[in-house]
C-alpha cells in the first residue's frame, strides 16, 4: 500500500471527485510502477484510474460513516495551512 494515499473515509466535508482521482491515480501509478505518463500509457492508466475512481467512490458510500475523522487530511485540503 502506498503510503502516501491518504484517507479519504471520514472527511469533513465529504472527499471530491478531484481528491477521489488524485488517490486512484497514485495508487495505478504505484501499482504500474510509472513514474511517468507517455503517450504509449496514458489510455491505460487513464482507464484504470477511472476503474479506481468509481469503485473507491461505491466504497465510501457503502461504508459506515467513521466514529472519528482521518488524522491527516489530503494535501489539497491544507492549502490553508500555508496561506501568509
Amino acid at each position: 500500500m502506498c503510503r502516501n494515499i491518504t484517507t479519504l473515509r471520514g472527511l469533513q466535508p465529504a472527499a471530491t471527485r478531484q481528491e477521489i482521482e488524485a488517490a486512484a491515480r497514485q495508487f495505478v501509478r504505484k501499482v504500474g510502477g510509472v513514474q511517468t505518463v507517455s503517450s504509449q500509457t496514458q489510455g491505460a492508466i487513464d482507464r484504470a484510474v477511472h476503474s479506481v475512481a468509481e469503485a473507491t467512490v461505491a466504497l465510501l458510500t457503502e461504508l459506515p460513516v467513521r466514529r472519528q475523522p482521518p488524522s491527516t487530511s489530503p494535501p489539497r485540503r491544507r492549502h490553508d495551512t500555508y496561506d501568509i
